[in-house]
């Protein structure tokens, strides 16, 4: 008998701590996770909700909005035995009002801890609804633009934006906000883009929601010049030596030629608009852009070049500047104000020199014999920053002046123009400063 109570005993011990086992074996709810946790939500922003327990199953959820005195049930949703794991797409109402609102999740799981109901996970998110794009008021009047030309917008925005500006064809202008939370954005209308494109001025709020303005401008179309430019032997044998390392396969000068103009050239445009993301927000100067003093035009913007060899057209490409010439290694003046962003041999432009003057605004200085300033350097108006050459692809010592807005060449001959400047640029930002 006593072994029969013992051997009872023992069962009961056992059942008794099989029991507890169970009951306290997971005294944890389920775990939440919602995608995104916070931030800003749009009338189409997706909320993704992922539970999980892998130890005791999910029972059921439940999520309920809290918008003031407003509470809306989202979801309510029992589970089959068996399920760990759910994901749930969350639809919010489309006709919510804009503003703070909080997101409450309830999940249990099939746990025989709380007799049998299961522990229970709670979680609040608090998001910001915002289903309304920022309002956009045009400031500046009478943009008269030149197609491959300039111009300046300035307008106002309802609510802070994450990005603003232009855009026309597959070109983006930014905008810079200024001390007065005015915006001021200096954009160009492009030469490779056709004439009938229409530029739009844009503007993107923190929650994604995106606002259109139209403006009111009036272009002058224009036809640019062809050109035909003759390759030689001696001009190949000379220049394509410094770009034989680049193209190791290629087996003649002219193959090089041909590689340095139709890849080299793209990239070194592209690295050009990499450098035109390295500028101020406000404008370096205050006065007309400075000329190459007593030299010639050999070349004008937008020339639209055609490359011979041996009577045979080999290529095509634009010319994005102007060529200027005067005599041998003559001293190159800073046309304005600007900080330098690069100083250094750039593929075709060979030795070269950019100047940052704000707003996206920079010059380029190409095929210099000397280089006389370093990066970062801070130079005035007309001060000496190198010396012409024939560096890069130039068959000849020159200068190749270029002006270029947010990484895009444009007409240099509007910024020597102080009646241009002053109608097109500087009034505006005169108008915006007394507002």
């Amino acid at each position: 008998m006593k072994a029969i109570r013992k051997l009872l005993t023992l069962f009961i011990f056992i059942a008794i701590a099989g029991t507890l086992y169970l009951y306290f074996r997971d005294t944890s709810g389920p775990d939440i996770q919602l995608t995104p946790q916070a931030g800003f939500l749009r009338h189409d922003s997706p909320l993704q909700l992922q539970l999980q327990d892998q130890s005791s199953q999910l029972k059921s959820v439940q999520v309920v909005l809290h918008q003031g005195e407003q509470q809306i049930s989202l979801l309510k949703k029992d589970y089959p035995e068996g399920t760990t794991v759910a994901l749930e797409d969350i639809i919010l109402d489309p006709l919510l009002q804009d503003g703070p609102l909080t997101i409450e999740i309830l999940a249990r799981d099939r746990a025989y801890y709380h007799f049998g109901e299961g522990n229970q996970s709670s979680a609040l998110f608090t998001f910001t609804r915002d289903c309304r794009p920022p309002m956009i008021s045009v400031l500046s009047t009478a943009h008269n633009l030149n197609q491959g030309g300039a111009g300046l917008i300035t307008y106002r925005l309802s609510e802070p934006v994450t990005r603003s500006g232009i855009e026309i064809g597959n070109h983006f202008f930014p905008g810079f906000q200024q001390s007065s939370g005015d915006y001021v954005c200096l954009f160009a209308f492009p030469y490779d883009v056709p004439a009938d494109s229409v530029p739009r001025l844009v503007a993107t709020d923190e929650a994604g929601n995106r606002g259109l303005g139209g403006f009111y401008y009036h272009l002058n179309r224009r036809a640019f010049r062809r050109d035909r430019i003759g390759i030689s032997d001696g001009f190949l044998n000379t220049k394509m030596p410094q770009f034989q390392h680049l193209y190791p396969q290629a087996t003649t000068p002219l193959e090089i030629f041909l590689k340095v103009n139709r890849e080299l050239r793209p990239q070194n445009r592209a690295r050009l608009q990499e450098i035109g993301l390295q500028t101020a927000p406000s404008i370096r100067w205050d006065s007309s852009f400075l000329r190459q003093p007593n030299a010639a035009n050999r070349a004008q913007f937008g020339d639209v070049r055609s490359y011979e060899y041996q009577g045979k057209k080999i290529d095509e490409q634009t010319h994005l500047g102007i060529d200027l010439a005067s005599t041998a290694q003559a001293p190159v003046p800073a046309s304005n104000e600007g900080a330098v962003v690069f100083a250094g041999f750039m593929g075709i432009y060979g030795n070269c020199v950019m100047l940052d003057h704000g707003l996206g605004l920079q010059t380029l200085y190409a095929h210099l014999s000397r280089i006389d300033v370093a990066m970062d350097d801070l130079v005035q108006r007309g001060q000496i920053i190198g010396t012409t050459g024939a560096t890069g692809m130039a068959g000849g010592d020159h200068l190749h002046f270029g002006v270029i807005i947010s990484g895009v060449p444009v007409n240099p001959v509007e910024w020597w123009d102080r009646n241009w400047l002053q109608n097109n640029i500087l009034s505006k930002l005169d108008e915006l400063n007394q507002r």
